[in-house]
């Protein structure tokens, strides 16, 4: 009797049919129905995976749970706090909006720029809120960013640094929250047309231009120039949300010059000009205060959000330097605990040290250049003391100190 020739049991097919016919335990199956099996695997995988696609889930923290938080950190600026706090809670909310055809309306995203003078807490409010974020977070600076093909980085280096904050993930990327800080640096120079081009002002504003609307950007993957031959990223920047910050510095002139515009003759009523404080017009400052400054208004119509910080005043000072959980106070009172010194500071010193940072106008920060010309000696003298187990700054201590400084001469000077 003659033996029975092997075939597979899905197409019948005999072995010398086909090209390669693979035994199992209870019969065959040729080469040609396994890859056409896998291609009706990996379709209907891929249909079942759209089909079930959820809007992905965050760790929601309410606008007053986030304000309470920086609150901790980050002393008065209601305003600027609010805005925040409004916007990031939104950006979750629009990534776990499902989506659906059905749905006509969809959230777009509102970017957010934010003016205040230097020291007065744009950058630290954005490095506090990232300690809280679920999602990617990152901080770029514009000052160094040109328009492409000038020396300089390009402005997708903004978006190569959110992809390291997400470990590569580009996924994790799309859904992040990027802050560009220095945004003021790149003002148009002059309102007058010129031959030469203005690379790292108004040519980086129309590069961002894409970025901030929402559009897929080649992102190199080191960051740096883009070379031919390096392999990019894409990147879809409509779900990541754009927050700018600047001091834009002499904006007080434009926003003053616009309130105090009235029409030619006799006015019969002063008093709304009156109320008006030079010590506090950024609350009124606008997008066209902006643009006068030298921002384009297509920026300006993709950062539809315009809020604003306070200069900094005495009390304001005075509460930096004790009640936040990072003090300067608490910083140093550490620096000293780890030498086994308890450090203590006097009222009336306090007062001196916020009395110098209010004349020099540099808001936060001048009051660590302050505090470490006082407490600099004492750094330096007392490790070696150890018999010294307390130090107390006095009024007289730090005026001492203080006065033998560089600060106190140039001011003398001047």
């Amino acid at each position: 009797m003659k033996q029975q020739q092997p075939y597979c049991v899905l197409c019948g097919r005999s072995q010398k049919e086909v090209p390669l016919l693979m035994e199992g335990m209870d019969g065959h199956i040729c080469s040609d129905c396994v890859s056409q099996a896998y291609q009706v695997v990996q379709t209907e995988l891929h249909s079942e995976k759209h089909k079930n696609k959820k809007a992905p889930k965050f760790q929601v923290i309410k606008p007053i749970e986030m304000k309470a938080y920086i609150d901790q950190y980050v002393i008065g600026q209601d305003e600027a706090k609010r805005h925040l706090c409004v916007a990031v809670y939104n950006h979750y909310k629009r990534l776990m909006q499902p989506k659906t055809k059905d749905d006509d309306i969809q959230i777009e995203k509102s970017n957010i720029i934010m003016v205040g003078e230097t020291g007065t807490g744009k950058t630290y409010m954005a490095r506090t809120i990232a300690k809280m974020l679920q999602v990617p977070f990152c901080i770029a600076d514009a000052t160094v960013v040109t328009e492409a093909g000038y020396v300089g980085e390009d402005v997708e280096s903004i978006l190569t640094r959110l992809l390291q904050a997400a470990d590569y993930d580009v996924a994790k990327a799309e859904m992040g929250i990027v802050f560009i800080d220095e945004i003021d640096k790149i003002a148009r120079k002059s309102d007058n047309p010129s031959i030469t081009r203005d690379v790292s002002g108004e040519g980086v504003q129309q590069a961002l231009l894409k970025l901030l609307e929402g559009s897929v950007v080649n992102c190199p993957p080191q960051g740096g120039r883009k070379h031919p031959d390096q392999k990019m990223i894409p990147i879809n920047t409509e779900n990541i949300l754009f927050i700018c910050g600047g001091a834009f510095n002499g904006i007080q002139r434009h926003i003053s010059k616009r309130l105090n515009t009235q029409p030619i003759g006799f006015s019969s009523d002063d008093s709304f000009f009156e109320e008006f404080d030079d010590n506090h017009l950024m609350r009124y400052v606008t997008s066209q205060d902006l643009k006068s400054f030298g921002l384009i208004p297509e920026l300006l119509g993709r950062l539809p959000v315009v809020t604003y910080l306070n200069p900094l005043n005495k009390e304001t000072l005075l509460t930096i330097l004790t009640d936040p959980k990072n003090a300067l106070t608490k910083q140093y009172h550490k620096l000293f605990k780890m030498e086994g010194i308890d450090l203590a500071f006097e009222k009336a010193a306090l007062e001196y040290i916020v009395d110098q940072a209010m004349e020099y106008k540099l808001g936060a920060r001048g009051l660590r250049s302050i505090c470490e010309s006082i407490i600099t000696d004492a750094m330096f003298e007392l490790p070696s003391q150890t018999e010294i187990k307390h130090l107390n700054i006095t009024l007289p201590y730090a005026r001492e100190k203080f006065e033998r400084t560089v600060f106190h001469k140039m001011k003398k000077a001047a």
